[in-house]
């Protein structure tokens, strides 16, 4: 089984994802994001755009997946982005005609909830120290340039099921994909310091700098 979870940059896919890996055993984490900053790196900097425009993305990607599919005995686990119709279909849609059992899950918050998660992100908590509480966002930041658009398109019927995660907690939205997909997620028995700073390794582990 496939679970592909989507939703908008720093909607917290990533976050679900591992705390789903961390709880189900034989399951791993395969993130197609590593395969677009590798092929995006190739290129020289004023060529470096959208790397999901490269048809080597969607291609690898797929084969990459089929081939943990099919070689790997437990959940494969894949925090994704995607709102384009047509590269939905060359890489869920194709895994799914390959024969492969895909769940897909659109995680959704309000615009606010989103910019908020942003912010206490990755290096978040020092900008804003320096900064100051209330310090905007970089405006050139990709995340928030891509967040109206990632809102508006996947609230749309094809990328169901939709999941808002306004108030709810990464363990939380965990445990509802779990049931949702039919899986058994052992107990979360972590503390919450632990979890911030287990949450806060994972999200340190996936700043880009470029």
């Amino acid at each position: 089984m496939l679970l592909w979870i989507n939703g908008p940059f720093g909607g917290g896919k990533t976050q679900t994802a591992h705390e789903i890996q961390r709880r189900l055993p034989g399951s791993v984490v395969c993130d197609p994001e590593h395969a677009g900053f590798g092929l995006r790196r190739m290129l020289p900097p004023d060529l470096r755009g959208n790397f999901q425009d490269l048809t080597s993305w969607r291609q690898g990607v797929v084969e990459v997946l089929d081939l943990a599919l099919t070689r790997h005995d437990g959940v494969v686990i894949a925090p994704m982005t995607v709102t384009d119709s047509g590269y939905f279909e060359e890489t869920v849609g194709r895994l799914r005609a390959l024969g492969h059992d895909v769940r897909h899950f659109a995680l959704l918050a309000e615009r606010e909830t989103v910019l908020r998660r942003l912010r206490e992100r990755g290096f978040g908590h020092l900008l804003q120290y320096v900064a100051g509480k209330n310090a905007p966002l970089r405006r050139e930041s990709w995340a928030v340039q891509q967040l109206d658009h990632c809102l508006e398109r996947l609230r749309e019927p094809e990328f169901a099921e939709h999941l808002w995660t306004d108030h709810s907690t990464v363990p939380k939205t965990a445990d509802r994909i779990a049931v949702l997909a039919g899986l058994t997620l052992r107990p979360n028995n972590e503390g919450t310091l632990r979890t911030r700073l287990r949450q806060a390794r994972v999200g340190l582990k996936h700043i880009r700098f470029d």
